[in-house]
C-alpha cells in the first residue's frame, strides 16, 4: 500500500505561516523590551557590567565612525560640486553638504555602520552564551540575563551611540569642507559662512534624537537575537547575521518615521512660536 509524501503547503497557507511567524516574533520582541526597560528602572547595573560595553561600543568604535564619516562628506562633496558650479551656486554648497550630514547620513551610515560592528558582535556573543548554557547558570546565580546582560549593553549604545554620530558628523563636515576648499577652490569665507546661516542646532539635534533611538533598537535587537539563538554554530552564525538585517532595516524605518514627527514638531511649535515660516 503506497503511503502519501509529505504535503506542500499552498500560497495561502505559507502567506499565513509567515503572517504567524512575524506576529509572533514581533510579540515576543516587545515582552522583551518592556521587561528590559523594567529592569533598567527597577535596579541600577553594577559597574562591573557597564564598563565593558562602554568600552566596546565607544572606544572601539572611533575609528570606524571617524572613517565614515568623513568620506560620506568627501563624497558628496565630489558629487554634488558639478552641479552647484552649473548653476552659480558654488559657495552655497557647503549649506547642503553640512546639513544633509547632520541630518541624515551621518546619524543613519554611523548607526549602519555599528549595527555591522557591535550588533552582529554581541548578538554572537550572547548566542554562544546560550549555546554553551552559560546563561543558564547565570540564572542558576541568581543574576537575571536581562538586568546582567542586556541593560549594560543598551545603555551603552544609547548614551554613546549619539556622541559617535556627532563625530561622525564632524568628520563629514571637515572632509567636505577639505574637498570643496582646497580640491575644487570654492572660496572659504562663503563655505563657512552660508554653513553657518542655514545649518541650526536644531538640525544637529535632529540627529542625534535619531542616533539615540537608532541606538536602543541596534542593542535591543542584537540581544533578542542573541538571547533566542538556535543551538550550535550555525544558530550563532544566523543570530548575528539576523541582527545586523533587522537592526538596518529598523534603522531605516525609525529614520522615516522620525523624520516626520521632528519635521512637523519644528514648523508647528519652534516655528510658529518664533512667528517665522519656511517662505
Amino acid at each position: 500500500m503506497a503511503t502519501a509524501g509529505p504535503s506542500i503547503p499552498g500560497p495561502i497557507s505559507a502567506i499565513g505561516g509567515i503572517a504567524y511567524h512575524t506576529v509572533t516574533l514581533l510579540g515576543e520582541f516587545s515582552i522583551f523590551c518592556c521587561q528590559t526597560l523594567g529592569w533598567m528602572i527597577r535596579r541600577r547595573p553594577a559597574p562591573g557590567t557597564l564598563m565593558p560595553s562602554f568600552y566596546l561600543v565607544g572606544v572601539r568604535s572611533v575609528p570606524v565612525v571617524a572613517i565614515t564619516g568623513m568620506f560620506i562628506g568627501m563624497v558628496m562633496a565630489v558629487q554634488m560640486y558639478n552641479q552647484f558650479n552649473k548653476m552659480g551656486m558654488a559657495t552655497r554648497i557647503g549649506s547642503m553638504i553640512n546639513i544633509t550630514v547632520v541630518r541624515e547620513l551621518g546619524p543613519v551610515l554611523a548607526a549602519t555602520m555599528l549595527a555591522g560592528r557591535i550588533g552582529s558582535a554581541m548578538a554572537a556573543e550572547l548566542a554562544t552564551m546560550r549555546v554553551t548554557e552559560q546563561v543558564d547558570a547565570l540564572s542558576c546565580l541568581g543574576a537575571h540575563p536581562l538586568h546582567y546582560l542586556v541593560v549594560p549593553r543598551l545603555l551603552a549604545c544609547a548614551l554613546l551611540i549619539p556622541l559617535l554620530t556627532v563625530m561622525a558628523d564632524f568628520m563629514g563636515i571637515m572632509g567636505g569642507a577639505f574637498i570643496c576648499t582646497r580640491l575644487f577652490g570654492v572660496e572659504a569665507h562663503y563655505y563657512w559662512a552660508h554653513s553657518e546661516y542655514y545649518v541650526s542646532m536644531w538640525d544637529v539635534s535632529m540627529g542625534m534624537i535619531k542616533a539615540f533611538f537608532f541606538g536602543c533598537a541596534i542593542a535591543l535587537i542584537a540581544c533578542h537575537r542573541g538571547l533566542n539563538s538556535q543551538p550550535g554554530a550555525e544558530g550563532v552564525g544566523r543570530s548575528a547575521t539576523e541582527a545586523f538585517v533587522a537592526s538596518f532595516v529598523a534603522i531605516l524605518i525609525l529614520d522615516f518615521f522620525l523624520a516626520i514627527f521632528l519635521i512637523t514638531a519644528y514648523d508647528r511649535f519652534i516655528l510658529q512660536g518664533a512667528g517665522r515660516t519656511f517662505f
